[in-house]
């Protein structure tokens, strides 16, 4: 280590472990709900869907299924792809906006069912930029020396929290699961930066009430019922989306000491098609470079980005070695981006 002053103050500077992403999974309910079956519940139609959002059809859980459960798909599908045994796993982050319980948390449930004896485990609420939050954290644990392997689940069940009589907010969630594993290594660091922000006083644009009075207890009536639906300024979202997503990867690019041009592929919260489509003429990038899996799930949140890497790599959209943007924002409201050279095989 190296001994820098500051401050009037010695310093101790330690050299950062490298990490590297080693493998990707992803889980989605059975069920397929598509804008056909929409136009039955509220004043919508397919083509309305379409051109606005790029959405055409979504998963949505049965009455059985739950976060956790999808979590844990999500989570053994990345620890097969990763080719490890779980009983290394030191660490386990879980990004999700909606538990199935306040506690025990959801990557407790996680480290039980998927065999991580070993390690520590805890929930993270970043909403759809919670999987971006959730990698700068494990590379930082990772970085100081602390673990050497990381499991990264996102996991958001919206269906649950929707207004279905509300076509501005219905048609555009999907529920579903995405994870990474994250490992040390004596090579290359291969999480090249990341950039997170937030912006508390936007958090009024996009929420789920669950405090107090608004908590949705079983029993409920329907007037109370209606404070535990998401409400959205889809407009207000919009405009801070197109203007968020660039800044964060251009900052994260500086931090890496890359050019946007570097990049290979960006890979976005699926949200929007529209918002998506306007941030890559922002940034200059072509479609082919863009990877989206929208039209097929909706905004899965937390779930989305993973999902979507791990689509384009089944497809060989993306085939490594590969440099990518991941990129999310959401409700706090909440933006980030990591810079991601992706070498783990299909």
């Amino acid at each position: 280590m190296d001994i820098e002053p500051g401050g009037g103050r010695e310093q101790v500077v330690s050299q950062l472990v490298g990490a590297r992403l080693i493998g990707v999974g992803a889980a989605v309910p059975a069920a397929v709900v598509t804008n056909a079956d929409l136009e039955k519940l509220v004043d919508t139609s397919d083509e309305w869907i379409t051109t606005r959002t790029g959405i055409k059809e979504r998963r949505v859980v049965s009455e059985d299924e739950t976060a956790s459960g999808l979590a844990i798909d999500a989570a053994r599908e990345a620890i097969a792809h990763a080719g490890i045994d779980s009983g290394i796993i030191d660490l386990i982050i879980v990004a999700t906006s909606t538990p199935d319980n306040l506690y025990p948390s959801t990557a407790c449930m996680v480290q039980a069912a998927v065999g991580a004896a070993r390690a520590a485990a805890f929930d993270l609420e970043a909403a759809c930029t919670g999987v971006i939050y959730a990698l700068a954290v494990g590379q930082q644990f990772i970085g100081s020396g602390t673990f050497k392997t990381v499991l990264i689940v996102g996991v958001d069940i919206h269906s649950r929290f929707l207004n279905w009589e509300d076509r501005n907010t219905c048609i555009l969630f999907g529920d579903g699961a995405g994870a990474f594993v994250m490992q040390a290594t004596d090579g290359d660091n291969e999480i090249l930066a990341t950039y997170l922000r937030a912006d508390g006083s936007g958090g009024h644009l996009l929420l789920i009430p669950n405090t107090g009075a608004a908590y949705p207890h079983a029993g409920t009536t329907p007037p109370k019922a209606m404070h535990r639906f998401l409400h959205m300024n889809g407009r207000a979202i919009y405009e801070f989306a197109v203007n968020a997503v660039p800044e964060a990867v251009k900052a994260a690019c500086a931090r890496a000491g890359i050019r946007v041009d570097d990049l290979d592929f960006l890979v976005p919260h699926q949200a929007n098609q529209r918002i998506i489509k306007a941030v890559a003429e922002r940034l200059g990038m072509r479609p082919e470079q863009i990877v989206s899996n929208l039209d097929q799930y909706g905004n899965t949140s937390a779930a989305s980005i993973p999902l979507a890497l791990r689509d384009a790599l089944r497809r060989r959209q993306i085939v490594p070695p590969a440099t990518c943007a991941l990129v999310g924002f959401g409700g706090g409201l909440t933006w980030g981006s990591a810079i991601v050279r992706w070498t783990a095989g299909t």
